[in-house]
């Protein structure tokens, strides 16, 4: 018998990436609304409760559509690679079952990378004797001991930052003795938005100066009111990092504006490297103009394919 060619199989994932500012959320929405899908965010900080603004929930875009893996957890509660895969994988399967189609949005690259690539991971419980180990060792040790466990990291922030330095340690080593479970055939349809760089800076600029206006500032400060460390705002990074500066009086409000506008720039390039990264390693994104209409760009290109099959 002759094995079926995978390219002809029904499509059961719709992904949308893109850099920050690019008009993710929207489009998935467009598609979602045409094609009776449901929209699962792979956004490493929109889990978050409480924080909205600067992680750039854009509730109010959804209207009836149905989302996933947003506002799941509150800012104090950990989350990580293998909680986002467990839960995506989850609502991928309930939304399949009521015979829509999960579409996947976001910008956290390895987040969308373990699920189209199907990272065969373990759930790691902490270890609080290697930790206590670890406690004292100079930060390039701890590189190099990760690098042992891991032959190549998915992640180089965590390589510079200690706290995910240490926990990147404990699931490599972890996952070196571990077997994990099986994972369902995922067949992925990926659209990425791209837009010439010096007008997705302005989007960048205009979008942040949007954010700010709309109580960004006000939002962090309701955090720390609420108990959020000043380490646990700094590790939520960019938006959080650099608004608690400002709130602690380490930066005026002009220096927190234009430093934050320069790192979220710096951010949209990684994500940019990134995604030619996965493409390097055999993800096939189509890709789309964010300065012509990228929902009819999509939607022509969906004309082709066929779906899972819808029920009702």
């Amino acid at each position: 018998m002759t094995a079926m060619n995978p390219d002809t199989l029904p499509i059961n994932l719709l992904v949308v990436l893109g850099p920050t500012a690019s008009g993710k959320t929207t489009l998935g929405v467009q598609l979602a609304r045409q094609i009776r899908g449901e929209i699962i965010s792979a956004d490493s900080r929109q889990v978050f409760r409480c924080m909205d603004i600067g992680t750039g929930k854009d509730l109010s875009e959804y209207g009836e559509v149905p989302y996933h893996l947003i506002d799941i957890r509150d800012p104090s509660e950990e989350f990580s690679l293998f909680p986002f895969q467990r839960e995506c994988l989850k609502a991928w399967e309930d939304i399949i079952q009521r015979g829509h189609l999960p579409i996947l949005v976001g910008g956290t690259g390895l987040y969308i990378e373990s699920i189209i690539k199907g990272y065969r991971l373990v759930e790691v419980p902490e270890n609080l004797s290697l930790r206590r180990e670890l406690a004292g060792l100079p930060l390039e040790t701890l590189r190099e001991r990760l690098l042992r466990a891991v032959a190549s990291t998915h992640n180089t922030t965590d390589l510079l930052e200690r706290e995910r330095l240490v926990r990147a340690i404990e699931i490599g080593e972890y996952q070196n003795e571990h077997l994990p479970e099986p994972l369902p055939e995922i067949r992925p349809l990926i659209f990425g938005i791209r837009w010439d760089r010096a007008t997705l800076r302005k989007r960048i600029t205009a979008r942040l100066k949007e954010r700010l206006a709309g109580g960004m500032i006000e939002e962090v400060q309701q955090l720390r009111d609420s108990g959020v460390s000043w380490e646990r705002l700094d590790y939520f990074g960019l938006e959080y990092r650099f608004i608690a500066l400002h709130l602690r009086r380490e930066m005026n409000r002009n220096d927190m504006y234009q430093r934050l506008n320069s790192a979220i720039h710096d951010f949209a390039k990684r994500q940019d490297t990134w995604f030619r990264k996965m493409e390097r390693n055999g993800a096939a994104i189509l890709w789309l103009d964010g300065e012509g209409d990228p929902f009819a760009q999509a939607m022509t290109i969906l004309k082709t394919r066929s779906f899972v099959h819808h029920a009702g």
